[in-house]
């Protein structure tokens, strides 16, 4: 019988392998979600090892603590964006082995429908990791103007029909608020012409995932985390991200690059392309189809 906390990691060999390259190590997990990497990590670690787990929905924060309770002892489990790591982190921890990022949507959040993450459930417009943040996707919808909802539904998806979508999105609020998820697909059906909705996917799938970035800042957030991560790490620490689309994964490549490439460079790019799952892990579970894996080494 399926829950609202099943959850598949994804690559989650491949992640150990690249992650873990000292079995007492201290590891911290940026996006503990359904806590399944994080789990694994402390299966494959010491009793010295030690795991930080940060994680901004209280939610997933929740049923992690429930999941790793054989580990209590090894764990710290804090509520937080990883967009403030260093602040996070402070006198708690004087370096680390190993950094994960597991980016995107969990899950959990697709699945439980009153989240308003997903095109496929009618639920009202929310789309926030974290609860207790004011700006949810319905401000973004209804109160954004044409030009800026154009804008953040081309940068952060690269939707070719951007303009005609915040079109007809300010069209249809003008009579009414658009409250759900539903209401959001139809307008977006609608303002997409019929021989473009045949091909590529759902229509909304680039909609929803523009929407969840903006109201989530998640690009700025890893940019910043990312840089703050090397100074935490010691010599011969990693840093493994896995992405789920074409924009993280471009920063986390160029992001990566920078840090090697600096005058004295704090990092060294692993993977010079990106892991990605087998066709197995595929089959079994479809939402890995688009992961990437990307590693960097501290390098003094």
């Amino acid at each position: 019988m399926k829950t609202e906390y099943d959850h598949k990691s994804v690559l989650l060999a491949e992640v150990l392998q690249q992650l873990i390259r000292s079995k007492g190590g201290t590891f911290v997990d940026c996006t503990l979600g359904g806590a399944g990497h994080a789990r694994a990590i402390l299966e494959n670690t010491e009793a010295g090892g030690f795991l930080i787990g940060i994680e901004k929905d209280i939610a997933a924060l929740n049923a992690a603590k429930i999941k790793l309770k054989n580990f209590s002892q090894q764990i710290l489990l804090i509520k937080g964006d990883f967009k403030d790591l260093d602040a996070l982190l402070q006198d708690k921890v004087e370096s680390v082995d190993g950094f994960l990022f597991d980016l995107g949507v969990s899950s959990m959040q697709l699945d439980i429908a009153g989240r308003g993450f997903s095109y496929q459930h009618d639920a009202p417009l929310d789309m926030r990791m974290d609860a207790s943040q004011k700006l949810s996707a319905y401000d973004v919808v209804n109160t954004y103007s044409q030009a800026d909802l154009t804008k953040t539904i081309r940068q952060y998806s690269e939707e070719k029909w951007a303009s005609r979508i915040a079109a007809f999105i300010v069209k249809v609020r003008e009579r009414q608020p658009v409250e759900t998820t539903g209401r959001l697909v139809e307008i977006i059906k609608d303002a997409i012409p019929a021989s473009a909705r045949r091909r590529g996917g759902h229509p909304a799938k680039r909609t929803f995932q523009a929407l969840r970035i903006e109201v989530n800042d998640e690009l700025k957030a890893l940019e910043s985390a990312l840089w703050q991560t090397p100074k935490w790490l010691k010599s011969g620490g990693r840093i493994v991200v896995i992405s789920y689309h074409s924009l993280e994964d471009r920063l986390v490549k160029r992001t990566f690059r920078k840090l090697a490439e600096e005058p004295e460079p704090s990092v060294k790019v692993i993977t010079r392309k990106p892991v990605v799952p087998g066709d197995k892990e595929i089959e079994e579970n479809p939402r890995a189809r688009s992961a990437k894996l990307r590693v960097a080494e501290k390098v003094n």
